[in-house]
């Protein structure tokens, strides 16, 4: 791996059990979640919360953001052909046809969960609290926004990691010079898997995607992918920053006594990040075309952020 152009090829999985694939994407997704709970446990246990109500907190976010994370993606950004293959909506399958799920059904290949909208986790999150606290009558729900925005800052930055990892949600392409220009070798717009294979002759994809990276006969292919932004890697660490700062506000100032500002400083920060970094990714789908200037991405950015400044600059009553 050099700084200036530099090709990246890992295979999405990181090892095999049986049918069982663990991919890096969804591990990173596990990862997550588990860090969340150990923060938010230390933030419970600061505020003499009852770990019985932390249970059933974590079985609420993590059931609402895969839900809505993936129905986001879905309707914001690839109805177009989810709405021929509802089956996969929920499935972690997707159509190929020259693939067979598990040795037993083809046409089908087993791909784990892709395809997440952090919007729709966004919406989603918001909806389970809320429910959640319908339950849990004594905690009130900006008073849990202001904690969970802390765990699902870096709960982000891990997520696009991920994405990194999968050669998914790709920058626009940047000359080879450029500081971390990166040639993703297994793009799929750029090399999909079936193109790959037949100019190798290699029958996987993996098989594939090595010859055209390590094998001098296919220089010239190798060649002809773009280097691109890493967007996921500007996205990641500004997440990180984000988590950083909600972290120290929360520990170290009386800002979490405000109900709503750290939520809002939350939707403003990582939102923001969010539309700056859209003009260096090459385009996700949904809708843009139709409205033009923006892209999707930064369209549902926008409410986030208004949503946001609302809230740090007139927080709503405690009772909420």
């Amino acid at each position: 791996m050099y700084f200036l152009g530099f090709d990246w090829n890992p295979e999405g999985t990181l090892f095999k059990l049986g049918f069982l694939q663990i991919k890096y994407y969804n591990l990173l997704w596990i990862a997550a979640f588990v860090l969340g709970w150990f923060i938010m446990k230390k933030i419970f246990l600061n505020e003499k919360k009852s770990m019985e109500k932390l249970d059933s907190l974590f079985i609420y976010t993590v059931v609402s953001i895969m839900l809505g994370a993936r129905l986001g993606h879905v309707f914001f950004y690839d109805w177009d052909y989810y709405k021929d293959h509802l089956a996969e909506i929920l499935l972690p399958i997707r159509e190929s046809a020259n693939s067979s799920l598990f040795g037993i059904i083809n046409g089908y290949e087993f791909t784990g969960f892709t395809g997440l909208a952090s919007h729709g986790a966004t919406i989603a999150a918001i909806i389970g609290i809320w429910l959640y606290t319908r339950k849990w009558k004594d905690i009130k729900m900006l008073w849990l926004l202001d904690r969970l925005v802390i765990p699902s800052a870096i709960g982000a930055a891990f997520v696009r990691f991920g994405n990194f990892f999968n050669s998914e949600i790709n920058g626009k392409k940047v000359d080879e010079s450029y500081f971390l220009a990166t040639r993703f070798i297994r793009d799929s717009d750029d090399m999909p898997a079936y193109q790959a294979m037949a100019l190798t002759k290699e029958q996987t994809p993996n098989a594939a995607y090595k010859a055209i990276q390590h094998n001098p006969e296919f220089s010239e292919v190798l060649q002809s992918i773009p280097y691109r932004h890493p967007a996921q890697l500007y996205e990641a660490f500004c997440y990180v920053f984000v988590f950083i700062a909600l972290y120290l506000l929360y520990w170290k100032t009386d800002w979490k006594d405000k109900p709503g500002f750290l939520f809002g400083l939350f939707m403003v920060l990582l939102f923001v990040v969010r539309f700056f970094v859209e003009f260096y990714k090459k385009s996700q789908g949904g809708f843009e075309d139709a409205l033009g200037m923006l892209s999707t991405g930064q369209w549902l950015s926008i409410p986030m952020i208004l949503i946001g400044v609302y809230f740090m600059i007139k927080p709503a009553p405690v009772e909420l």
